[in-house]
């Protein structure tokens, strides 16, 4: 009789953040203090939807005189505690559901549901208590164009990837000061108006502790609204930080499958590695992508960057590939190309 296969030995740092995490809880619980759900904008197609969000306890929040959050630092968004493990009920229409929250609190399950083309709603709840509204953007049958963006010095200048200037802005940096890419909101807003019913995509390698942060940047900045694929942070099974290349890739794999008809305009930076990834992603899956557009890092900015990422070899017979400093710029190369009136 053969023996079952071994589980994969859990990383000595994720068991240890796995700890402390609990320990955290149990102290805030002690205080009084219960679980609840943030959700993030998830998508979906005829027959499923994707579900996403996060429980966690959390602090509470404070709000400035016109009801925003006031002058959030960013470190604010990495001290609510995760909730292992956590139960979730998921009440879509009539329909109830049951899903589990992972190791990190995070919740990204597909469940059955019909509902219509367009942003739709539902709901979140956890420990029996009032129920979180959520929303998904549910993709048509009929719909063959999509946009997926990077966030990072993409539509928000970020900086990154140098370490310290990273920390600086994900930590210490109140969120009003963060600063959007010139005309990016405009180029997004215009793709979508021409291409009614077409999926808004944000993958970023950010964590999910900026989620609540990344929505509020873009609807105060006029970005459109958008499912957001971010990841968690910490150590894995196998290793001490998650691979954003592995993540971005994944993600772009995974809505391949789940929307073989939809074709993407990919829009990312010089900055990080971008390029590479959607070079291979278009390699792989040529009739997947409509598209790219490469936003290219101002002089300074790439300084602080650590540079700009080597240029990466592509087929413009597999689709268009563009490039300019800002979204003025994208639009008017997209426009030449034929992808944007």
């Amino acid at each position: 009789m053969a023996s079952a296969p071994l589980a994969p030995r859990i990383h000595w740092f994720a068991r240890l953040e796995h700890r402390f995490h609990v320990w955290r809880e149990g102290r805030a619980r002690r205080r009084g203090r219960s679980a609840t759900v943030l959700p993030f904008p998830g998508y979906g197609g005829p027959g499923w939807v994707r579900v996403l969000g996060r429980v966690l306890i959390v602090p509470p929040l404070r709000k400035g005189d016109d009801g925003e959050p006031a002058s959030i630092r960013g470190w604010r968004s990495f001290v609510g505690i995760p909730v292992s493990f956590a139960k979730v009920t998921v009440t879509i229409g009539d329909s109830v559901h049951h899903v589990v929250a992972d190791r990190g609190g995070v919740i990204d399950s597909v469940i059955h549901a019909e509902l219509e083309p367009g942003w739709q709603t539902f709901t979140f709840s956890v420990e029996g208590k009032d129920p979180i509204e959520a929303t998904a953007f549910i993709v048509a049958e009929s719909t063959r164009f999509g946009v997926l963006s990077d966030v990072d010095d993409t539509v928000m200048v970020t900086a990154l990837p140098r370490p310290f200037i990273a920390a600086w802005n994900s930590f210490v940096v109140d969120e009003h000061a963060r600063i959007p890419v010139p005309g990016m909101a405009v180029l997004l807003d215009q793709l979508l108006r021409q291409h009614p019913g077409a999926p808004m995509i944000y993958l970023s390698t950010g964590a999910w502790n900026v989620a609540p942060t990344l929505r509020r940047f873009l609807g105060r900045h006029l970005f459109p609204a958008g499912s957001m694929l971010l990841t968690d942070w910490g150590p894995t099974h196998d290793r001490w930080f998650r691979s954003g290349r592995d993540h971005k890739l994944t993600n772009l794999r995974r809505l391949a499958t789940e929307f073989p008809h939809v074709k993407w305009l990919l829009i990312g930076d010089d900055g990080q590695h971008d390029e590479a990834i959607y070079s291979e992603f278009m390699e792989e899956h040529p009739d997947s992508v409509s598209g790219v557009a490469i936003r290219r890092l101002l002089p300074a900015e790439a300084v602080l960057a650590g540079g700009r990422a080597g240029r990466e070899p592509h087929s413009e017979d597999v689709a268009p590939w563009v490039s300019a400093e800002d979204g003025a710029g994208l639009r008017d190369l997209l426009g030449e190309a034929g992808i944007l009136d």
